[in-house]
């Protein structure tokens, strides 16, 4: 069981690695369509590449979205909506009007008044509200106002409905109207003055939209819109070798496909279809270790970044699965571009198209009829990469996102024109759904800032604003600490072109130097560069309590710069500046001073970590060669080459440089640049072969 233990605590790495990928397999795996593939492409005003094909069984002709939408239209467009006649309404207010008469009519004559006269209002009144009824007084929502009278309705009266329009009834406003003009009309034979009022109360709606009705009558008509049209009978020749492709066979071609999938798609084959994805993808990913094994092996040995990796990949084969289950139309909204602009923010150009050409595969998969789609994206992704190559402000972002969109476009109707020879089979929405993904695009700028905080992997963008020397760390050492300040900018200016000439991350170098020493704020009248009044506070203590100054200048720096959130690949420069070596000269004066006794060197040696990467060896390098460089009284070109070998061997055989990826070859060629550049920082003349002496 303990070897169990152990055999896990050394492979845990590994383990962690297959773990992610089998993980990121399995995932991209769900994200792939389950039915059957189809095994021609065509497109539309293109030619037919295959032999002649032959509809092997019957099947129905699907309808575009354009016709189901024309037809949908269209009944839209002929429905009559729904109207419900209240037949209360009008029994109710005749039976109010004749009261309201009788009242009116003993007020207006105590002595009842000619009987005849009062048969014949009466019979007025009640034959106008007859009639207004029985046509309609109808209420009209604000959908039906602006209606013309010829707009067709049905009306429900006593469960049956009847077409009628909208002109042969009557609003509220128009059967007073009528109400006026009949008493006008009449007014020689009835009291029409009393009966004016009376109508006005009496007149009221009866007839109002029966929303709910004709919503349910609209739904059932649409669901009954027919999907097809037509059929072709097996044995049928769909399409000949060589013809163009027309949008009518292209819907037929487009129905052959729907029914052959679901013929197909049974049980057993889904599982094999699913067994063939996952096999495709673990390919891919496979293939994509072993190129990071090979030739970027920083990257394979570290899961950070292969998290990183997988999870950008990943995310967009995710984006453009859920766009091709919402709209397959709007998939070049999908800003696939967005990860080789992430991969180039962290790492190099090489590996950033790498992981864009894995990323397109995976999603031709995806796509049908993937062929133009992998080559635009393909296309577009170098543009966005080679615009990135020198990434130092983030307005560049906007430039790749420009040369993105002229990419789409041009590559877009260079394969029109090469297929069809005119521009009428252009579609001009792609270019807006071009303009929008190319848009997207500067989600890159979020997503690389989260991936800075979620991996701590340093990016150009943020390595630029650390080394801006008005920082509030840089700024106050500057002011506290002047002489430390410019002893870490010419560290950095060393540790600069020295790291350019071995091949590394300049930018990470420069302000990892800039920063290696901010512990110095805490004491700064202890460290000789910063001592410009001639007082030495280190007479005034032993040699172990100065060594213990000196040393915790580490400690303090990285306490410093967790509490201004500085990132952890910046505090590695300063934990790993002096490594394991010892403050030689207290630690000599010690020994000296105890003339041959016993001297804890422990309580002399720096904690470490030492140097573990390209970058930190050679800061190390530089802050020792110029440092030691300030105690040389006239440098000449002899004392400043024996001062940088001496200083570095010295590292060499103390292994400072095991732990990092850093060759001989490399520490020779940094040492050489040092020496070139001391020179000139304090203008040595090169001692050139006199005239008579052999070179």
């Amino acid at each position: 069981m303990i070897n169990i233990v152990h055999w896990l605590q050394r492979h845990f790495a590994n383990i962690y690695k297959g773990f992610l990928v089998l993980l990121s397999i399995f995932l991209l795996v769900q994200l792939f369509p389950r039915q059957p593939g189809f095994e021609f492409e065509y497109q539309q005003a293109r030619p037919w590449l295959y032999e002649d094909l032959i509809a092997p069984f019957d099947f129905a002709i699907l309808k575009s979205e354009d016709e189901l939408r024309r037809e949908r239209e269209t009944l839209m467009e002929e429905f009559m909506p729904f109207f419900s006649r209240q037949p209360r309404v009008a029994e109710s207010m005749i039976g109010n009007f004749e009261d309201s008469f009788e009242r009116a009519w003993a007020e207006a004559y105590p002595d009842n008044g000619s009987p005849a006269l009062k048969r014949r209002t009466r019979q007025a009144g009640i034959e106008i509200l007859t009639h207004l009824y029985s046509a309609g007084v109808v209420f009209l929502d604000e959908q039906f106002r602006d209606k013309p009278e010829s707009y067709a309705i049905r009306v429900v009266d006593d469960n049956v409905a009847r077409t009628s329009v909208l002109g042969a009834m009557y609003t509220i406003q128009e059967a007073f109207l009528y109400a006026i003009s009949v008493l006008e009309d009449r007014q020689d034979r009835i009291d029409s003055d009393l009966l004016q009022p009376l109508l006005e109360d009496a007149l009221s709606h009866n007839v109002f939209f029966n929303e709910e009705l004709t919503q349910r009558t609209f739904e059932a008509e649409m669901e009954n819109i027919p999907l097809t049209r037509g059929m072709v009978q097996e044995g049928e020749k769909i399409i000949s070798k060589g013809e163009i492709v027309t949008s009518e066979r292209f819907r037929i071609l487009e129905s052959f496909r729907a029914e052959y999938q679901m013929q197909i798609g049974d049980a057993a084959q889904r599982t094999l279809l699913y067994a063939g994805q996952f096999v495709l993808v673990a390919i891919s990913m496979v293939v994509l270790l072993l190129f990071l094994y090979f030739f970027r092996k920083d990257v394979f040995y570290d899961n950070r970044k292969i998290l990183m990796i997988l999870l950008s990949v990943l995310l967009m084969v995710f984006l453009t699965s859920l766009m091709i289950r919402l709209n397959i139309d709007y998939l070049y909204l999908v800003p696939v571009c967005l990860v080789p602009i992430v991969i180039r923010a962290f790492f190099d150009n090489r590996l950033a198209l790498y992981i864009h050409i894995i990323t397109i595969i995976l999603i031709g998969f995806l796509i049908p009829r993937s062929f133009e789609f992998v080559f635009i994206q393909f296309v577009a992704g170098i543009m966005a990469i080679l615009t990135m190559a020198s990434l130092r402000r983030r307005s560049q972002l906007f430039l790749t996102v420009s040369l993105i969109f002229a990419t789409y476009v041009a590559v877009y109707f260079g394969l029109s024109l090469a297929h069809t020879g005119s521009f009428e089979n252009l579609y001009w929405n792609e270019i807006g759904y071009f303009a929008g993904g190319a848009v997207l695009t500067l989600f890159a700028y979020p997503l690389i800032f989260l991936y800075e905080r979620l991996f701590s992997m340093p990016t150009d963008f943020s390595l630029l604003e650390l080394a801006d020397t008005n920082n509030t760390l840089l700024r106050n050492l500057s002011l506290q600490a002047p002489g430390t300040f410019q002893h870490s900018m010419q560290v950095a200016n060393l540790s600069e072109e020295a790291i350019i000439a071995i091949g590394g991350n300049s930018l990470l170098t420069r302000t990892g130097a800039l920063y290696h020493d901010i512990g110095k704020m805490k004491n700064p009248q202890y460290f000789t560069e910063n001592q410009t009044s001639g007082f030495n506070p280190h007479h005034d203590i032993t040699f172990r309590e100065s060594a213990r100054i000196i040393i915790d200048h580490v400690i303090d720096g990285i306490e410093m710069a967790r509490k201004h959130n500085l990132p952890e690949y910046i505090i590695d420069f300063i934990r790993t500046h002096h490594g394991t070596t010892t403050a030689r000269y207290f630690y000599n004066m010690q020994i000296k001073e105890n003339e041959g006794g016993e001297v804890n060197k422990a309580d002399f040696v720096y904690p470490g970590p030492r140097p573990f990467s390209k970058e930190t060896a050679v800061v190390m390098m530089a802050d020792s060669v110029e440092a030691a460089s300030r105690s040389l009284g006239k440098p000449d070109e002899k004392q400043i080459n024996q001062l940088v070998d001496n200083i570095i061997d010295t590292q060499v055989q103390e292994k400072q440089f095991d732990n990092a990826d850093i060759t001989f070859k490399d520490i020779t060629t940094v040492k050489g640049i040092l020496k070139r550049m001391l020179l000139n920082i304090y203008h040595v003349r090169v001692a050139y072969p006199t005239l008579g002496q052999p070179r």
